[in-house]
């Protein structure tokens, strides 16, 4: 070998650079490896140890981490940076209190107060009023809590520290969000979010400022914006080999899937994460994995199962409710969940956590007959919508308010909300929710006598929970039919408004029309009229060769629905020369039901009524004149039918005025 050929540099890397270089790369296992290292040859200063922190999170070693903040703490005191100690003596406090060791954790604030008491104002100040605005909002202090988060960003901005002004950017919309203040607060914490997106934030704070984001929208049922945050953050996770933080987005993620009825995938991804979240002593969000466990599980029917999540998630200092109170309400113990949800209510201060416990609340106190609790609650929960409520809010109201107008009688404007929130939550793309209104929409059908409406409903229902493995709606399901089949197949006395149609000369027509044009004409005749039964709530019982039988729930609807069957009758003949003309027979009286047939004297009596009738003529018994506020074109008349003993008091009903039948309808009404 020449001697002019250099000598190759074989002297041992230094360990710290290393860990440093590393560190840049968020190579976490070499940076960790290497900080210790370098640790082991005296080589860290108080920054490389808050490094050497950083690594050890990101390296599931969260007790290493803890440690070394400590002495990251104490070689900051030593060098009498008091404003660097006492940043780090917030966080020391913050890592105790997720941990579930408040005392500890109390313990460092205190320190960090007294370092900062002599300490002109500077950004450690603006971490001081972090924590401080935490603690107040902790406490219900929320005016407390929103002055220090200000406080907070506006020293973060003044010291020009990014993670500083997104953590309290974050905080302050949070608290704004509480405020019901829903767009102003999102848009704060969106703003933060996008500070991670622009790559202006430390790793730790960037993961969390991602998970802050999803966990806002979440909380205000913002599942489509929630989910483009998920996908960011966890492309975000990947680019920086970081896998602490996808264990608290998966907890959100697996929220929306269980959303969307995917429940074993749904619990599988939570097992995950909470096993994730273990090894980081990440105890808040892991309490919030366990108790979603809970949700699905109750979904599923596993009472057991879930009562033993949300217990964990309890011990973890998340509140069980609502589930635990739906629980009980599952199991039969009704008295026992509203006690529980309404020591909740009363206990909870934050919109977004009462809106969830209000809407439980609805449910359980129905089922304990308290309606006034109920309207009370929803009452309530329409104040907490914010200024601008997300699909799944409007839904939860609108069915909300639907269940405690179905309790109070008003099935028509049961029906209207409950078609709203069904609607809503097929946007969100909930089926679960969706399927669980039907029920209640199939109760206010049975309350207003449609009863073929109430099984397509719970058909439907069924078919969803068997779908989606709700087995205790199932179960719930089985039950509504069964008893709707045995309430229909024993006969009932029921009070209703007949109605008989009849084409008068129908056998006439068809001899001078032919068989074919004859046939077009009792079609269009058929469909009209049906689609009139339909429009004003009425129940066709049987067809009559060329007429129909129709029960109606009351006298006003069974009137303006023979209005609109003449008008319309009458503006064919008008438009095309039609010669159909048909004769309506009207009588409210109490009739024998069974299944879906009527039978008795008050059938009998309509019958005969509409026999009375000439062509484009509606005859009435007085009774549902009466009822109904009809005006005649004459005087009421006497007559007598067969089979009726009693004589029968009638009159024509006045329809040929030229108004739409629109508004004979309302005036019925």
């Amino acid at each position: 070998m020449s001697d002019s050929v250099a000598a190759i540099d074989v002297r041992p890397a230094d360990p710290l650079a290393v860990a440093r270089d590393a560190f840049e790369r968020h190579a976490w296992t070499e940076a960790f490896d290497a900080y210790g290292e370098a640790d082991a040859a005296g080589q860290l200063a108080a920054t490389d140890l808050e490094a050497f922190a950083v690594a050890a999170f990101f390296m599931a070693r969260a007790d290493t981490g803890v440690e070394l903040k400590e002495r990251a703490f104490k070689a900051w005191t030593a060098a009498g940076d008091q404003a660097r100690a006492a940043v780090i003596a917030l966080d020391l406090g913050r890592e105790y209190a997720w941990t579930g060791k408040h005392s500890i954790a109390a313990g460092w604030q205190r320190r960090a107060e007294r370092m900062l008491a002599d300490v002109p104002e500077g950004y450690a100040h603006g971490w001081l009023a972090v924590s401080r605005a935490g603690i107040a909002m902790q406490a219900g202090d929320i005016a407390g809590a929103l002055e220090q988060a200000e406080t907070a960003v506006r020293i973060g901005q003044q010291a020009t520290e990014p993670d500083l002004v997104a953590t309290a950017m974050t905080s302050l919309g949070r608290l704004t969000m509480a405020t019901g203040a829903t767009t102003a607060g999102l848009q704060m914490i969106e703003d933060a979010a996008f500070s991670a997106v622009n790559g202006e934030l430390s790793p730790v704070m960037t993961g969390t400022t991602y998970c802050n984001m999803i966990a806002a929208c979440r909380d205000v049922t913002e599942y489509g914006r929630a989910t483009e945050w998920t996908d960011l953050a966890e492309r975000w996770c990947e680019r920086s080999s970081v896998s602490g933080f996808p264990g608290v987005c998966r907890v959100h993620r697996a929220e929306i899937v269980a959303l969307k009825g995917d429940w074993p995938r749904a619990e599988k991804e939570l097992e995950q994460a909470t096993t994730e979240l273990a090894a980081y002593n990440a105890v808040p969000p892991m309490a919030d994995g366990h108790y979603a466990i809970g949700e699905v599980r109750l979904h599923m029917g596993d009472l057991d199962g879930a009562e033993a999540a949300l217990r964990l998630a309890h011990t973890l200092g998340r509140s069980p409710e609502p589930a635990l109170s739906l629980i009980r309400l599952a199991r039969g113990q009704r008295r026992e969940a509203a006690a529980a949800i309404g020591a909740a209510v009363a206990a909870t201060w934050d919109r977004t956590s009462l809106s969830r416990l209000l809407a439980a609340q609805v449910e359980i106190a129905l089922a304990n007959g308290s309606i006034d609790t109920a309207r009370t609650a929803v009452e309530s929960l329409a104040g907490l919508a914010g200024d601008a409520p997300s699909p799944a809010r409007k839904a939860g109201l609108a069915v909300a308010r639907g269940r405690v107008l179905l309790a109070e009688g008003d099935g028509p404007a049961a029906r209207r909300e409950l078609d709203a929130g069904i609607t809503w939550w097929r946007e969100v793309g909930a089926p679960y929710e969706v399927a669980r209104a039907r029920l209640v929409v199939a109760d206010a059908l049975t309350a207003q006598g449609d009863d073929a409406g109430a099984d397509l409903e719970r058909q439907a229902a069924q078919a969803e929970f068997e779908r989606l493995g709700a087995r205790l709606d199932l179960d719930t399901t089985a039950r509504a039919i069964a008893a709707a089949d045995a309430r229909r197949a024993a006969p009932q006395q029921a009070r209703m408004t007949f109605m008989f149609t009849d084409i008068v000369g129908s056998t006439q027509l068809a001899s001078a029309l032919g068989d074919a044009t004859w046939s077009d004409l009792l079609r269009w005749h058929d469909d009209a009229l049906r689609a009139r039964f339909s429009r004003h709530g009425g129940t066709v019982v049987n067809t009559t060769g060329d007429g129909f039988f129709v029960a109606f729930r009351s006298a006003a609807p069974a009137v303006a629905c023979a209005i609109d069957i003449q008008q319309a009758l009458a503006e064919r003949r008008r438009a095309s020369g039609s010669p159909l003309s048909v004769r309506i027979g009207l009588h409210d009286a109490v009739a024998t039901r069974q299944g879906d047939d009527y039978s008795g004297v008050g059938v009998h009596v309509a019958a005969r009524v509409a026999a009375l009738g000439e062509g484009g003529e509606i005859v009435a018994t007085e009774a549902t004149l009466v009822e109904a506020g009809a005006e005649t074109t004459g005087p009421s008349r006497t007559v007598t039918v067969k089979g009726v003993e009693q004589p029968l008091v009638v009159a024509s009903v006045s329809w040929a005025d030229g108004r739409p039948a629109g508004d004979h309808q309302h005036s019925a009404a």
